[in-house]
């Protein structure tokens, strides 16, 4: 049983290494200077982002997603609970409150890409670099478009 509530103050440290987790498992693409970099940047602004956390029974952190007006910023689940739905969830979760919501996908990680595409999402645009500026494509999706 999964349950989705909002983060709680101490709970940075379990964020980041769902994070880490995740993109060890899924961003492969990344060079190992960047994957250091945005760790850094990630590891300095999750412990105060406002998360929406999937826990299990025991209230642990599996995943996480950041929504920024209507935006999602950031999904990652601990790799672990991959292909379990929880994923899943979180998104529909955010669609709830968000119906018209938004994201972008690295375009090099193509199980990302698929995922959202099965859930509903369509792709409106392509970038030829990350939010940083660096040389990671982005696809832009759009719920519903």
């Amino acid at each position: 049983m999964v349950t989705i509530r909002c983060s709680r103050p101490g709970e940075g440290d379990r964020a980041f290494e769902i994070w880490r987790g995740a993109v060890d498992a899924t961003h492969d693409f990344l060079s190992p200077q960047d994957r250091l970099a945005i760790g850094e940047m990630v590891r300095g602004f999750l412990p105060q982002a406002p998360l929406w956390l999937a826990v299990d029974a025991n209230d642990h952190p599996l995943a996480f997603m950041l929504i920024d007006n209507g935006h999602m910023e950031a999904l990652f689940v601990d790799p672990a609970f991959r292909r379990t739905g929880i994923g899943a969830a979180l998104v529909r979760h955010g669609l709830a409150r968000h119906p018209k919501m938004t994201t972008d996908v690295n375009e090099q990680n193509g199980q990302a890409v698929g995922f959202y595409e099965k859930l509903g999402f369509t792709r409106t645009g392509r970038s030829p670099l990350d939010g940083q500026g660096r040389p990671y494509p982005l696809i832009h999706l759009k719920y519903g478009a």
